[in-house]
């Protein structure tokens, strides 16, 4: 059982930047995905998370429009965009996958497997 994160590097302020979160050993299709980041010094934060029917849930305002959550179930991969991305948004970002299809209504809600993250870094 894996999930492996990619598209991560060091970026300019302004840019796109889509992640992706690749799943083996087991059926993602039957799972929700969830999105996170986190920052030296700060606990992990909850962006996004997708259903396995594609519905997805946003918490907090972390997002404000500027971050797309999507999947592909045949390809087994989960996406994050981050569009107009500043410094602020760099952390290591990281997917992970919860079983019964369904997102947890809370941004704490468990997840079954991680995957090991991700570094995205936004500089000039």
């Amino acid at each position: 059982v894996q999930l492996v994160e990619s598209g991560g590097g060091s970026v300019q302020p302004g840019s796109t930047v889509r992640l992706s979160c690749a799943a083996s050993g087991f059926n993602l299709e039957s799972y929700a995905i969830g999105w996170f980041r986190q920052t030296p010094g700060s606990e992990r934060e909850a962006i996004s998370c997708i259903n396995s029917d594609g519905y997805s849930i946003d918490y907090g305002a972390l997002v404000l429009g500027r971050f797309q959550i999507s999947r592909d179930n045949a390809e087994s991969t989960g996406y994050l965009q981050l569009n107009s991305v500043s410094p602020e948004d760099s952390a290591v970002y990281s997917c992970a996958a919860r079983s019964g299809r369904s997102c947890p209504i809370r941004a704490d809600g468990a997840y079954n497997y991680w995957g090991q993250g991700t570094q995205v870094t936004v500089s000039s």
